[in-house]
This record gives C-alpha cells, sequence and structure tokens, in this order.
C-alpha cells in the first residue's frame, strides 16, 4: 500500500534533529558474506543432487541399491569412491569460484533476468570442459559419458529455474513495496536527474526513489521542482532517517572533503553511501565501479546486514505461520462462528498499521469489540491508563463478552498469522503502531520501524504491563539491536507461557 502521503505528514511532524540519538552503528556490525556462503552451499548441494539423479537414471538402480553400491566401490567398476567423490568436488569447486568471478553472488537487483541467465550457462558450460577435461587427462573411460551429460544439463537447468523463481518472488515483493531500497540523490543536476529516471524506470533494481538533495551551486536551470527536493546538505541525515533512507547517492560534483565527511556519517547512522565515478575523478580510485543498471557508480560504504539470518527468519515465519494456520483451521471456524453469533458485525477486525520503513498495511484481528467502537474511542480518552501515544484501558467497556475471553488468552490476534505469510508481519517483532501513534513519534522512536513488526516481541513478554512509553520503545530498540534467531526462540517460548496464564489484554 502507498505510503507517500501519510508519510510527508509524518516526516513534517516528527521531532526535532537533536533529539535523534541513536548509534546505528551497532545495527549494522554484522556480516553479508553470510548470504553468500548460503548461496554456494545451495550450488554445491545442486550438483550434488543432480549427480545422484543422473546415476541413478543411468544405470537404472535405486537409492538404496545405488547408495550401497557407490560405498563398495561397485557402482562403477574400476573407480575409487575417492577419485569419484574428487571429480565431482572439483566440478562443484570450479562451479562456485567461476560463479563468484561473475558475480552471480552479487546482488540480484544489479543485473537483469537475461544476464543472470547467460552469466549461468556460461559457469556451468566452463566447469563442464574443465570437468570433461579432467575425466580425459585420468583416463576415466569406464565412467559413462551419459552420466556426465546428464549431471551437466541436470546442473544448467536447476541454477535457472531457482534464479528465476528467485528474482519472480523478488519482483513481486518490490511490487508491493516490501525489501526495497530508499534512496536520496545529493545534487539537483543533469546527472543527479539521469540517476532517479534509471533508478525508477529498471523495476528489477528494487529502488525507491525519496527526494533529491540540494547542493550549493547546482545550476539553477535543472533545478527540481519544491516537491522533489527534501531538504539541504546539512540536513541530509534527518531526512535519511525520517525516510528509512538505505543509500544516499552524490550526483553533484564537489569537494573531496566534504564527500569524506558524509562517509563518516553514513558509517555512524548505518546508510550505504555511492559516487557517480565521473564526478569525483581520484575519489577511491581503487574501488570497484558497480553497475546499477547502466549507471555507474563507486559503493564508499556498504553497511553489513545479516542477510542470512534475514531468509532464515523468512523461511521459518512462512514454515510456522503455515503450519498453525493449518493445524488450528477448525478452531479458527469455530472462533468466527461464535463471534458471528455473539454481537453484530464483521467476524474479522482490519486496522491500517505502519509497517518496516513507514509501509501501511492492512492487519487482520478476530473482532472483540462492538461494531461502532472506533466512532466511541473518544468517548473513553480519558480513561486511558497509557503514557505518551499509546492507548488502553483495561475494562474497555466497547468488548464483548466473547472478546474479553479472547483478548485474555490472545486468541484475538491469531488472524495475524495470515499477515505474516503475506510477508506484512513476522512472527516476532515490535508491535505495528497505528498512523496517530506514529504521527506523535520523535525521530528516535522511528528506530522501531527499521524492521518488520511482529505478532509477539520482547515487550509482550517482559513489559507488556508496563504503562511507559519510553520503556515500550527501549524494550522494541533493544530487541532490534540485539536480534539474532535464538533471541526469537527465546520470545517465542517464553510467549507460550504468557498465552497459558492469560495475561493479555
Amino acid at each position: 500500500m502507498a505510503t507517500s502521503d501519510f508519510w510527508q505528514r509524518v516526516s513534517a511532524s516528527v521531532a526535532s534533529p537533536s533529539e535523534w540519538v541513536t548509534d546505528a552503528s551497532s545495527s549494522s556490525s554484522r556480516s553479508s558474506q553470510g548470504k553468500v556462503k548460503f548461496w554456494m552451499f545451495l550450488d554445491f548441494l545442486t550438483v550434488l543432487v543432480s549427480a545422484v539423479i543422473a546415476t541413478f537414471y543411468e544405470r537404472h538402480t535405486g537409492p538404496v541399491v545405488g547408495v550401497r553400491a557407490f560405498f563398495n566401490g561397485t557402482l562403477f567398476s574400476g573407480r575409487s569412491t575417492w577419485i569419484l567423490l574428487g571429480l565431482l568436488c572439483g566440478f562443484a569447486t570450479s562451479l562456485i569460484v567461476t560463479s563468484r568471478r561473475l558475480h552471480l553472488y552479487s546482488p540480484t537487483r544489479l543485473s537483469s533476468f537475461l544476464h543472470e541467465q547467460r552469466l549461468t550457462v556460461q559457469v556451468c558450460f566452463t566447469s563442464g570442459l574443465l570437468l570433461t577435461g579432467t575425466l580425459y587427462l585420468v583416463r576415466a573411460e569406464d565412467i559413462p559419458r551419459g552420466i556426465v551429460m546428464l549431471t551437466l544439463a541436470l546442473v544448467t537447468v536447476s541454477l535457472c529455474v531457482r534464479r528465476f523463481i528467485y528474482r519472480t518472488l523478488m519482483y513481486r515483493r518490490f511490487e508491493r513495496g516490501q525489501d526495497t531500497r530508499n534512496v536520496l540523490i545529493v545534487g539537483t543536476g543533469a546527472e543527479a536527474h539521469a540517476l532517479r529516471h534509471h533508478l525508477e524506470s529498471i523495476r528489477h533494481l528494487g529502488y525507491t526513489f525519496k527526494g533529491f538533495i540540494e547542493f550549493p551551486g547546482t545550476s539553477s536551470q535543472m533545478m527540481s521542482s519544491s516537491g522533489d527536493v527534501v531538504g539541504t546538505l546539512d540536513s541530509l541525515f534527518q531526512h535519511a532517517r525520517k525516510q528509512f533512507v538505505d543509500e544516499i547517492f552524490f550526483a553533484a560534483p564537489c569537494e573531496r572533503g566534504i564527500v569524506q565527511e558524509v562517509l563518516e556519517k553514513s558509517r555512524m547512522h548505518g546508510v550505504d553511501l555511492r559516487v557517480v565515478p565521473d564526478l569525483y575523478d581520484g575519489l577511491a580510485w581503487n574501488s570497484p565501479v558497480e553497475y546499477i543498471g547502466q549507471f555507474p557508480t563507486i559503493p564508499l560504504h556498504r553497511g553489513h546486514v545479516p542477510e542470512l539470518g534475514f531468509v532464515v527468519k523468512r523461511v521459518l515465519d512462512v514454515l510456522f505461520s503455515g503450519t498453525l494456520l493449518l493445524l488450528l483451521s477448525p478452531f479458527l471456524i469455530l472462533l468466527a462462528i461464535a463471534i458471528k453469533l455473539e454481537s453484530k458485525g464483521p467476524v474479522f477486525y482490519a486496522s491500517e498499521r505502519i509497517g518496516k520503513k513507514g509501509r501501511v498495511f492492512r492487519c487482520f484481528k478476530f473482532r472483540t469489540m462492538v461494531r461502532d467502537a472506533e466512532k466511541r474511542r473518544a468517548e473513553f480518552m480519558h480513561m486511558n491508563e497509557r503514557d505518551g501515544v499509546l492507548f488502553k484501558i483495561s475494562n474497555d467497556p466497547r468488548i464483548t463478552r466473547l472478546g474479553r475471553l479472547l483478548r485474555k488468552y490472545s486468541l484475538d490476534e491469531l488472524p495475524q498469522f495470515i499477515n505474516v505469510l503475506r510477508g506484512d508481519m513476522s512472527v516476532v517483532g515490535p508491535r505495528p503502531p497505528i498512523a496517530s501513534e506514529v504521527m506523535e513519534y520523535k525521530l528516535s522512536h522511528l528506530r522501531r520501524l527499521d524492521v518488520t513488526p511482529g505478532i509477539t516481541g520482547l515487550w509482550q513478554v517482559q513489559g507488556r504491563q508496563d504503562p511507559s512509553f519510553d520503556s515500550y520503545v527501549s524494550l522494541d530498540v533493544t530487541y532490534i539491536e540485539n536480534w539474532s534467531i535464538f533471541l526469537d526462540l527465546k520470545i517465542l517460548i517464553r510467549t507460550i507461557g504468557v498465552v497459558f496464564s492469560g495475561t493479555g489484554s
């Protein structure tokens, strides 16, 4: 769902830059090499599985008999098991090394689909030539060439199909506004406009333009409209915080000292920084030129994020949510019938919530209040038991009898697992706020929206009854800065205790 109109209002209402105090460097302390190693492991696994399938097919044997013959050294007459394993590992190693040299493990969005497929075929062909050459040198005439060719074909097709599926899923998330990278462009000249057009016209790049930063000395003939220019260089990182910016592009010629100063601040705030090489001759001369589509850039800083951890977290979210919804489907149907019979109104309550990077989405819950509860909220504002921007009443008269039971055991939140499957939420993370709460956030509070919101979190299991909004934010920031899969598992285990103890609200 679009967020531009809403977020313009939020950006105008948040507190002054002086109130922004956050150590973003701690959130970027992990390396992204884990994801590269993960893709390497998948490539190795693809080679192994392809070789096994090809062998069983050519030998007309089953898995059990084939494995037994392999370890007994009778699968291929006259050939040692270790020689076969060495050939297979050599082929897998050459494929992985060649893939890395051709940048197939670089971010997928930086290359086009056809380019990636062509490189994949090229890698498989090159590694296949090395394998066949090795077979000739070691005089492995007893290894059927049919197995070799079928293995190469299976590896090629498998890698192409896997990358096609991954890219298709990535494009769909981009279209929904998920996993895109927000960018600010420093400069308002011809190069800045060309870069903006390039980022917006190529969808697979996954970039979302958030505005120009005016730089002194820019030609007035190329100045952008007032709506596109969001600030000046002095307020660069304040706007980066407000807009959840992931990367800053320097597309205006300036002194090297200014770029270096911005570079230091980028490292401190965990924001990536790129420059257009033609405008900064001699700057970072030993850095590789990285093409964003067809636009050359030099990455001066790239923040490290636990990309592999995020992939694992997403996989676990989908598996856990899908399994839970399937197992509880009869119970969910009974709850839906009970809600419908008790009071008039829809079974589900869908409210607009603010997710990662200010993205607006519809959050689903079982309805626990009377149908006109939202219209009557103003009547009970004087009974609010929370401070700051939170709203909570222990004995809210708008809650139905069944609704009190659902809230006590957090059963009303079960439909949110649908949001998890859609990618709007995670099982564990900060709770998604409503728009009226975010409108009152200070700039430092926006740290909560740097990650995907969750059904349960550190605040739910540790400080749920604490009325302090500062404690609410503090626990969420603590979770973000110390996140790990093991922390999520600990929170999930503690959540089970909270649910069965009936301490929900």
